[in-house]
């Protein structure tokens, strides 16, 4: 597992040929909670546009990798359909994982318009199948404000897929407030995705793939925690974070957060005087289902809200192969909870109609 400074390695990238080829076409799957037919929305699944990878230069050459579903990095939309229909899933929101966070400002801008513009264009021409979120530069705050706007108000995109922080600075630092309280203004989501921790690249060599397996959900774990204690999250209170993963490892083990300044009060800055409690942010902010199982789907639902949480599979990587299938398996969720997650919260929160 290489770090986010090679574009093409980890999980960053789409195929669409793991469940089905070009000549088996599943029929599609309806989905009835308790008889009442319910859309099916995975916020989590992930593409590429092959000519903003040709911009990133000799590290956007395919190599032969390993990971399962990397082998195809554009949507082939028969394809497509046909694992989704596979999955159980009516419609995808499609994100493209910022792998362009260490080029320079107008390379990274270039990546993004033609992003944008693609996404904009697959969501238009499929719009009860495909959503999408935006790219944003964020090397110019300014100019990612301005690339939300568009994206959201002249595009149709459902609001902005961000890494976990900005090479190695928090999204809670004061340069990003232009483009929080933008995404704030237009009630926008933002998808926060890990790309990968390359301070941990030591200690996460040897078997079990544990740049992904821990690191990842390690980023997360910390993009929240500076959102919370940081204040960010009172200062922008509207503003829609979505994790992937689940939210990583915070909502397992939440209740700390409300002791650490308590135990060691010269570990926090006394200026920052939170609303609540730390753990308590977490009833504010959206994760994904890709928890794996019902029993750690329960315990997510018991500690943000089962209304918090949205379908996600991140497909084509074959994380969650039948996403529906846990949520539907999880007792402890009523029907219309489980109407919720699979589809309902998420039209709402995107605002997907239709």
């Amino acid at each position: 597992m290489t770090t986010r400074r090679n574009f093409f390695g980890g999980v960053a990238f789409c195929g669409c040929g793991l469940l089905a080829d070009a000549h088996a076409q599943p029929r599609r799957q309806a989905v009835a909670v308790e008889g009442r037919p319910v859309r099916t929305i995975d916020v989590h699944a992930h593409c590429i546009f092959t000519e903003t990878a040709a911009r990133l230069g000799p590290e956007a050459a395919t190599p032969a990798s390993p990971v399962r579903g990397a082998n195809e990095v554009a949507i082939n939309v028969a394809q497509r359909f046909a694992a989704m229909d596979a999955q159980k899933v009516d419609m995808e929101v499609l994100s493209v994982n910022p792998y362009w966070y260490n080029k320079p400002r107008d390379l990274a801008a270039e990546i993004v318009r033609l992003n944008n513009e693609h996404m904009a264009a697959l969501c238009a021409a499929h719009p009860d199948r495909f959503a999408g979120f935006c790219a944003l530069t964020l090397q110019d705050p300014q100019l990612a404000v301005r690339e939300l706007e568009l994206a959201v108000r002249q595009q149709g995109l459902k609001g902005a897929a961000i890494g976990c922080d900005f090479n190695g600075v928090a999204f809670a630092d004061p340069r990003f407030h232009p483009i929080w309280a933008k995404a704030e203004e237009l009630g926008c989501a933002l998808f926060l995705h890990p790309l990968g921790v390359p301070e941990l690249a030591a200690r996460t060599r040897g078997n079990g793939w544990l740049a992904n397996t821990v690191a990842f959900p390690t980023e997360t774990t910390l993009a929240l925690s500076h959102l919370i204690f940081s204040g960010t999250l009172d200062r922008f209170p509207g503003l829609i974070v979505i994790s992937a993963h689940g939210g990583g490892y915070l909502p397992s083990y939440a209740d700390r957060m409300d002791h650490a300044c308590m135990v060691n009060p010269s570990g926090c800055d006394a200026s920052i005087t939170l609303r609540k409690k730390p753990s308590e942010y977490l009833n504010q902010m959206y994760f994904d289902s890709l928890v794996f199982s019902p029993e750690a789907l329960r315990h997510l639902a018991a500690q943000v809200g089962p209304g918090q949480l949205m379908l996600g599979s991140d497909y084509p990587f074959p994380w969650q192969l039948n996403p529906v299938d846990h949520v539907m398996a999880t007792d402890t969720l009523s029907a219309q909870q489980k109407a919720d997650i699979l589809g309902n919260t998420a039209a709402r929160v995107l605002k997907i109609t239709g």
